[in-house]
């Protein structure tokens, strides 16, 4: 039931990453985006992602349990390219000002 609970989590944290990578897309600006926040919630999937790997438990019963990891290297990729848009993002922000 704990790992239900998780993926409930997860997915509920990770819903909003698609529609705000589609929107860093189509805003082709970085201004309102913290690179620092986004680097933070990257530590946070990392770390749950440790946890997952050091719990013997999870791992003894991984076939059974892989999709919970799932979904962390799932929102760790969504966040990982909102991160690159930020940086172009950043760079289309530059040119747009010269």
């Amino acid at each position: 039931m704990s790992e239900i609970l998780e993926i409930i989590m997860i997915v509920s944290f990770g819903a909003s990453w698609p529609l705000n990578v589609m929107k860093s897309y189509k805003a082709r600006t970085a201004k309102g985006k913290s690179v620092s926040f986004l680097c933070l919630i990257l530590f946070g999937y990392v770390a749950g992602i440790c946890s997952k790997f050091t719990n013997e438990a999870y791992m003894a019963n991984f076939a059974s349990k892989w999709y919970v990891l799932f979904f962390y290297f799932l929102n760790f990729a969504m966040v990982s390219l909102d991160l690159a848009l930020y940086f172009r993002n950043k760079k289309l922000d530059k040119l747009a000002e010269k």
